[in-house]
């Protein structure tokens, strides 16, 4: 895997910094990252952006979604499964109990980096599919304008007399 050094970039760029950090992460591949659970990030229009999580197994009550500045983070944690809670007092049934185990249930926390001026505008689950809508809405200061351009008159010139007497 090639591996590009940002450093010279760096050197001539100003406020472009966060940039090149998320450009450096992305080239990296870390084998201990985690990758559960699979999610895919959708561009649903001009402005408007959709995260979706496969979280089977997960209810409503198992996941927590927050935003904080640039940053969201999607926590899932489930409560014990059922052979779990009434193991020790032998009061496990065997409809409780699991020949296959292959959804998996375990803790996570996924967080993303959000760019600056994007919100979130709500979340919901269907189908074992968590879906996260955001939207990005630029301040009105820093949405482009249009300058009218105005056609001046030229003004008369003025003629200095020479009052050389």
């Amino acid at each position: 895997m090639r591996n590009y050094d940002l450093t010279p970039l760096l050197r001539a760029t100003v406020g472009f910094d966060r940039l090149f950090n998320m450009l450096d992460t992305a080239t990296r591949l870390d084998q201990r990252a985690p990758s559960y659970p699979p999610y895919n990030i959708e561009k649903t229009g001009e402005d408007s952006y959709r995260i979706v999580m496969a979280v089977a197994g997960f209810g409503e009550a198992n996941l927590e979604v927050t935003a904080r500045e640039n940053s969201l983070v999607v926590a899932g944690k489930m409560d014990k499964a059922p052979e779990d809670q009434g193991q020790g007092q032998g009061q496990t049934r065997a409809a409780e109990r699991y020949l296959h185990r292959g959804i998996a249930t375990r803790a996570f926390e996924r967080r993303f980096d959000l760019a600056d001026h994007i919100r979130v505008t709500g979340a919901g689950i269907e189908n074992g599919l968590l879906h996260i809508e955001l939207v990005r809405e630029l301040p009105e200061a820093m949405k482009p304008r249009s300058i009218a351009i105005e056609t001046v008159a030229p003004k008369p010139a003025k003629v200095l007399e020479d009052q050389a007497a």
